[in-house]
């Protein structure tokens, strides 16, 4: 108990604050890590480093990697999920081409204006 040994409403927000920055720094921490493990640019001597950092001081090793790596952290996320998009795209059997059909399809009906066509042909064929 961070204020008194009495059970207080202080206390109450006090713990509630405590498990509150535990969780934001767990996601951190999850979040960081697996960007790490999926790197293929950095060495191994390199995550064990990170790893060794990320522990050791574990909130200023959170803000460092995310300080000093988060703009590839963004754009490995979007590759990611283009490159799962593709994949389920392959499995279900679907193309873009089979897409853009559709689309069109919903134009011709007048489903979707002309700026949800453009915006939605866009967001196919990147």
């Amino acid at each position: 108990m961070l204020i008194s040994a009495e059970s207080t409403f202080a206390n109450f927000l006090a713990n509630a604050f405590a498990v509150f920055v535990f969780i934001l720094w767990f996601w951190l921490f999850i979040t960081a890590a697996s960007d790490l493990f999926r790197r293929s640019d950095i060495s191994g001597l390199g995550k064990v480093l990170w790893v060794i950092l990320l522990i050791v001081l574990p909130y200023l090793g959170i803000f460092a990697y995310i300080l000093t790596q988060g703009a590839g952290m963004a754009e490995r996320n979007r590759l990611q999920a283009r490159q799962a998009r593709d994949e389920l795209r392959q499995i279900v059997g679907f193309s873009s081409a089979d897409e853009l059909v559709k689309l069109g399809r919903l134009k011709a009906e007048n489903a979707i204006s002309d700026q949800e066509y453009a915006r939605l042909r866009a967001r196919i064929v990147q």
